[in-house]
């Protein structure tokens, strides 16, 4: 019996061994169980709440996507275009309305993924499975080549961007009043909707199904559609994810060109974000879009592509490279 219990005690211990060697983040094991939680009780308020409410959570939607799409992904990680101070502002208030991490953390670990895609030094390393690519590694501690590689990336447009070190100073103050105080607030002053409903719809509902489509370009864009451009990468092309990002699941393009401020060949079909910044440009609030050309896309689905079809040839906006 002795031996018995000593040998379950060792097998515990191997247990709670192997747990602590992953490097558990309990903390956001349980905030993002809570978060899931609240969404799906979010759904039965929907049908109790006003129409305006319901248009105001998507409204919220779109300008929390917006500053990951256009702000901290098309802008501050790739500069695929150049933004003046005002929308600066705006995609920055936009990016802690996503609450994703300020712009300066999101972008660097952003370029430490392109630049060591598919590795151990990839934050959301696609070959660990899809829950880990989707939301697992924000349970786990960051694997130690992340942190190595990324302070060896150069940030230094970043760290020279007033905008970028305001919001990673404030951030915590910028999410509380953009990511819950706005979105709830506004219904309720507004058109007189409980405090309750807003609550749950314009900030849980909307920021949890606003992370899970970010999340869906690292785990389904890396693992599922055809690959046009390169084959010889993982991120794929994925219309369903490039429905629900407003533009972002065109991914073995944007992985084969990261520099193309629209992400697709095709402009500004099925791609809002780009018809956000070309908007913007037009406004004269944005410029210097940068374009592969069409002889580049061609000449590469040629070469190194799967042979499927992606569709029309591009569109010329901007600046070709």
């Amino acid at each position: 019996q002795t031996m018995a219990m000593e040998a379950l005690c060792r097998a515990g211990d191997e247990k709670a061994d192997r747990w602590r060697s992953l490097g558990i983040v309990w903390r956001n094991v349980i905030l993002m169980a809570l978060l899931h939680i609240g969404a799906v009780y979010s759904i039965l308020v929907i049908p109790r709440a006003k129409p305006l409410t319901w248009v105001w959570s998507y409204v919220c939607f779109i300008v929390t996507a917006l500053g990951v799409t256009a702000g901290a992904h098309r802008l501050w990680s790739h500069r695929s275009y150049r933004a003046k101070l005002p929308l600066r502002v705006f995609l920055a208030a936009a990016n802690s309305m996503a609450f994703q991490n300020d712009i300066y953390e999101w972008a660097r670990d952003h370029r430490v993924h392109h630049k060591y895609s598919e590795t151990d030094a990839d934050p959301h390393n696609a070959t660990r499975g899809f829950f880990f690519a989707h939301i697992g590694w924000l349970f786990v501690r960051k694997h130690s080549d992340v942190i190595e590689k990324g302070r060896k990336l150069d940030v230094t447009d970043l760290l020279a961007d007033p905008v970028v070190q305001f919001q990673r100073r404030y951030y915590k103050t910028s999410v509380l009043i953009m990511c819950f105080l706005v979105p709830t607030v506004v219904p309720w002053y507004f058109w007189g909707e409980t405090l309750w409903n807003s609550y749950f719809l314009a900030s849980i509902l909307r920021y949890t199904v606003s992370l899970n489509v970010t999340w869906l370009v690292n785990s389904a864009a890396h693992m599922y559609g055809n690959r046009p451009y390169d084959q010889n990468i993982s991120p794929r092309e994925n219309r369903w994810v490039t429905f629900g990002a407003i533009g972002e699941g065109f991914h073995n393009f944007h992985h084969t060109f990261p520099f193309d401020y629209s992400t697709s060949e095709f402009g500004l079909r099925f791609n809002p974000t780009t018809c956000f910044i070309d908007l913007m440009c037009w406004m004269g609030l944005a410029s210097n879009r940068k374009k592969a050309s069409v002889e580049t896309i061609q000449s590469r689905k040629l070469r190194t592509g799967d042979g499927n079809r992606s569709g029309n040839q591009s569109q010329d906006h901007s600046s070709v490279i």
